[in-house]
């Protein structure tokens, strides 16, 4: 069956529901999709709850680099995504320090600087979003049916009853300031990365491959899925099948979170060392 999500506002009378559509189109495996995703939601806690325990419970893991790891872990699923961005961007000038001035690392990176990224890579998304939500609140809808396996913000401002150009310019500008920051972030961080690699030995530039390769990876899986949710926001995917539609919806959210606590439980040694202390075959 369709699955409806109810949703009244103050603002809004002609619709007060939403319907997912994509649930309709795969009624024939309905009970396959709810198997497979309620396994893989199961296994993302899990993973994330093991990385998140084994630093927190190893001291010499509370590092500036482990503790953003943490921050990879995300639940809410309207912020997820530009929080994630924030704190992909905030590890990538973390490696950049480790890098390329690794005798000054701890010195730069204090704990009272780490909090403060922490918390800049928290509050500054959440204030965008938040802008742009209250904006949302005060439409009114005339279309219930969302092409989509979740409901997200810009889905419902499709659907309102008026003209939403001055929302979609404020979220294409809320959009720019707070990717492009940290986009440069990105950018700047590994361009200087490559610079010193160019100018170490063999043996150095092997190590900051190694060192930078955790987060190149979650950085790429994160725009894959962010690239799938940008094409299926703005342009009309009717002509693609249900499955490769449903793909792309889902792949923002289930392969970020469930591969990056892979990613970094096995390609980083102090954390791979320790999780497969835990497990009963390697004791």
């Amino acid at each position: 069956s369709s699955l409806c999500i109810q949703r009244t506002m103050e603002n809004t009378s002609a619709v007060t529901s939403f319907m997912l559509t994509v649930y309709k189109e795969m009624e024939d495996l309905k009970y396959f999709y709810f198997t497979v995703f309620f396994l893989l939601y199961l296994l993302t806690l899990c993973l994330n709850i093991l990385i998140i325990g084994v630093i927190y419970s190893e001291k010499s893991l509370h590092e500036p680099m482990y503790i953003f790891v943490c921050n990879l872990a995300i639940y809410c699923l309207h912020t997820y995504g530009f929080v994630e961005f924030s704190v992909l961007a905030i590890m990538s000038y973390d490696r950049y320090i480790a890098i390329c001035h690794p005798l000054r690392y701890h010195i730069i990176m204090s704990s009272q600087k780490v909090n403060f990224l922490i918390a800049l890579s928290w509050i500054y998304p959440l204030s965008a979003f938040g802008m742009y939500f209250i904006l949302t609140t005060k439409l009114t809808f005339c279309s219930r049916f969302i092409p989509k396996v979740y409901c997200n913000n810009f889905a419902l401002v499709k659907l309102s009853c008026f003209d939403t150009s001055v929302h979609s310019v404020i979220g294409l500008i809320a959009t720019v300031l707070f990717v492009l920051p940290a986009l440069l972030m990105i950018l700047f961080s590994y361009a200087q990365i490559l610079r010193i690699c160019l100018l170490v030995s063999k043996e150095s530039r092997i190590k900051a491959v190694q060192t930078c390769t955790p987060h190149l990876l979650a950085v790429l899986n994160y725009s894959i899925g962010g690239l799938f949710e940008i094409i299926q926001s703005r342009f009309n995917m009717s002509y693609l099948p249900s499955t490769s539609r449903m793909f792309m919806s889902v792949y923002f959210l289930v392969f970020p979170p469930l591969l990056n606590p892979a990613i970094y439980g096995l390609s980083v040694q102090n954390i791979r060392v320790r999780v497969l202390k835990l497990l009963p075959v390697w004791k």
